[in-house]
């Protein structure tokens, strides 16, 4: 995904490209590793109601069920077929259909071209567990993860000169380095601020809270 088509997108949240090879591992071990299987997505006969996490479900959130990881869990989501990945934040749990490993919200299924045929096969991937944050929290505002760091580059030098303090930030996962785009924010109330000054030129906006 070039730093052009993450301006262009028309999803204010993560969204990137990457490869569809993997391994099939059998289960998803917080803080690492790798699961595949059958995604399915869920929306309108739920939106509003409340989740496992206790939080309203909003199906215009990058959110998702899962049985076994801990509620607040990120992670990142790969459509096996297409190689489309989108970043989302475990809040309830299911699916409860035998044979599907996560459940979509309709925004991430949306991202992922998985409305339509309503399941498709997918490599989930733990990017972060929760954690205390009540010490040394950190705010920003994540505008993009490449598997390419030229891209990521690419995309820092475009932001820098309207957006100081903007970095990148490696994670490694079980199969691949991701790079992440970010902006830091000294406190929530100036990311929200950048957040929705990126959003207004055309850039997908995360707001990150915490390490």
């Amino acid at each position: 995904m070039s730093p052009g088509a993450a301006k262009r997108s028309a999803v204010a949240w993560l969204v990137f490209i990457v490869g569809a090879a993997a391994a099939c591992v059998p289960e998803i071990h917080p803080g690492g590793g790798a699961q595949v299987g059958i995604a399915s997505w869920y929306g309108p006969d739920f939106h509003g109601r409340p989740t496992a996490s206790h939080e309203v479900f909003n199906m215009y959130d990058m959110t998702a069920a899962h049985r076994t990881l801990p509620l607040g869990t990120w992670v990142v989501v790969t459509h096996l077929e297409s190689g489309r990945s989108a970043v989302v934040r475990v809040n309830d749990r299911g699916p409860f259909v035998r044979g599907r490993i996560i459940d979509l919200s309709y925004a991430a299924a949306r991202v992922l071209g998985v409305i339509a045929p309503g399941t498709a096969r997918v490599r989930v991937e733990v990017l972060r567990v929760p954690q205390g944050f009540e010490k040394g929290v950190r705010y920003g505002v994540q505008v993009g993860a490449f598997a390419s760091q030229a891209n990521a580059e690419s995309l820092r030098r475009e932001l820098a000169a309207a957006f100081p303090g903007v970095y990148i930030e490696p994670f490694v996962t079980a199969t691949r380095t991701y790079y992440r785009v970010r902006v830091r924010a000294g406190d929530r109330t100036e990311a929200v601020g950048l957040a929705e000054r990126l959003a207004a030129a055309g850039y997908p906006a995360l707001l990150i809270e915490g390490p």
